[in-house]
């Protein structure tokens, strides 16, 4: 491995694809080119890039930038979380709870074994400047959203929120029943999210159990999205539809979350390894090169 060239390793959580990239000792910044570059290798195809940086601040294992397989940056994803902590709980001596930051706010992680890892996602927001949203809206827990016939919607009145990203959840009988592909980039890209926005149709089950289904902000189809679990969870808690303690189906399998008494919500779920190599990036623009390893 060339001085230049930097570990990552392919991993997913629930079918979420996720690419760590250690640049903990580099001063690179991946840019967007470079981020779709890595994006389009088969090697590192991903939904969400988790880029560590050195520690911003004491008592932190690293600072991280998140990337959309678009190359745009992301303020949140569980799921990439989940993986980032399974990687680095290997350098540590013992298990012991780690702390990260992503754009200022610090994420926890705590792994206890491949299926048990979770991350303290932080405190849901409301507000509409918050979220944002392009107008002013009092009660986030309905907007006045649609998609088809004004008078025979085909989605409407999501709750919205920000957790980390973005997020407006759709409420629906059955998840399977609509073209997500189809309408998600349309109400990702809707005028009232100037940020874009995570889409997700979400059926409550029971009071403990939601079924959800994602559009992905930059990245599409998704069989997991942590944080839209999470905001699907806080949603319908606050809209009474289900308790603050609910198991989450996606595509990908079942999320655990908790949006706790001190506002802090906690997703639990497992991260898998699928395989680990070096990126060397190189100077004038070019596409990084791009070398698996075997194992």
């Amino acid at each position: 491995m060339t001085d230049n060239a930097h570990t990552f390793w392919t991993m997913h959580g629930l079918g979420n694809k996720i690419v760590v990239l250690d640049l903990r000792r580099s001063n690179h910044v991946v840019q967007a080119s470079e981020a779709e570059a890595i994006a389009a290798d088969p090697a590192t195809d991903f939904d969400q890039l988790m880029v560590l940086h050195a520690a911003e601040k004491p008592g932190t294992e690293a600072s991280i930038r998140i990337y959309n397989r678009d190359g745009s940056r992301a303020g949140a994803c569980g799921n990439g979380m989940r993986c980032v902590g399974l990687v680095v709980s290997k350098e540590l001596p013992e298990p012991r709870p780690q702390l990260y930051t992503v754009d200022g706010q610090e994420l926890a992680v705590g792994v206890r074994s491949e299926d048990l890892i979770s991350v303290d996602m932080g405190e849901p927001r409301f507000g509409w400047e918050d979220i944002p949203l392009a107008e002013e809206f009092r009660d986030t827990r309905y907007i006045e959203l649609q998609i088809g016939p004004i008078d025979a919607p085909v989605l409407h009145s999501p709750s919205v929120l920000n957790m980390g990203n973005p997020h407006a959840v759709f409420w629906v009988e059955d998840v399977d029943g609509y073209d997500l592909g189809k309408f998600g980039p349309l109400l990702e890209n809707h005028p009232i999210f100037p940020d874009r926005a995570n889409i997700s149709i979400a059926h409550v089950v029971s009071s403990s159990h939601l079924r959800v289904r994602t559009w992905e902000r930059g990245a599409g189809l998704t069989e997991a999205c942590g944080s839209a679990a999470c905001a699907s969870l806080v949603a319908a808690a606050r809209t009474k539809r289900s308790d603050r303690k609910a198991t989450v189906t996606v595509p990908g399998g079942d999320l655990h979350v908790h949006w706790d008494s001190g506002n802090r919500v906690i997703m639990t779920g497992p991260a898998r390894h699928v395989r680990h190599g070096d990126i060397q990036f190189s100077e004038g623009g070019r596409a990084p090169v791009i070398t698996p390893r075997p194992g």
